[in-house]
């Protein structure tokens, strides 16, 4: 049986992927710990940081897009943070379903609270580490993500 092999590039993207995957399973890991104090888990935080970063009031399916996440998965998030009253919902004049997420005072109070433990952390975390460095790595991120976003547009169907 003959095997293809990977070309230097892929060996290096392979070794990237894992460590991209070890890393994302301790980034969750720490943002849970760090924000538990809270009541908010990583993925709350996240949602709520999406609704904050969006220009306007968006449906659960967009919010799910800007995160790259399964909309199921975000609706999910979404009802929890509406049953403790972080968000709500707001007719939408464009789809009648498909409602408008927005943070409550409640809601941005809770971000300013996880953003306020976030700065020490990520300050703490980022020590030592050269911006260049970042930079570099953020850019390639980048590049990877938008080849795979092309790969995803190209695979739906017509």
């Amino acid at each position: 049986m003959s095997r293809t092999r990977r070309t230097p590039a892929g060996d290096a993207l392979t070794g990237l992927v894992l460590d991209l995957f070890r890393l994302n399973s301790r980034l969750l890991t720490a943002g849970d710990r760090l924000v538990a104090g809270l009541g908010l888990t990583s993925a709350r935080w996240q949602v709520l940081g999406a609704i904050v970063e969006a220009e306007r009031p968006q449906p659960v399916a967009w919010l799910a897009r800007d995160l790259g996440a399964n909309r199921q998965n975000v609706q999910r998030i979404v009802n929890d943070l509406h049953r403790e009253g972080l968000v709500a919902f707001e007719t939408n004049p464009h789809h009648r379903r498909a409602q408008l997420v927005v943070l409550t005072e409640t809601g941005g109070r809770a971000l300013d609270a996880a953003m306020a433990l976030q700065v020490p952390w990520v300050n703490g975390l980022s020590d030592g580490l050269a911006v260049k460095d970042l930079e570099t790595v953020h850019r390639v991120i980048v590049a990877l993500r938008t080849k795979l976003e092309g790969d995803d547009d190209s695979e739906e169907p017509a």
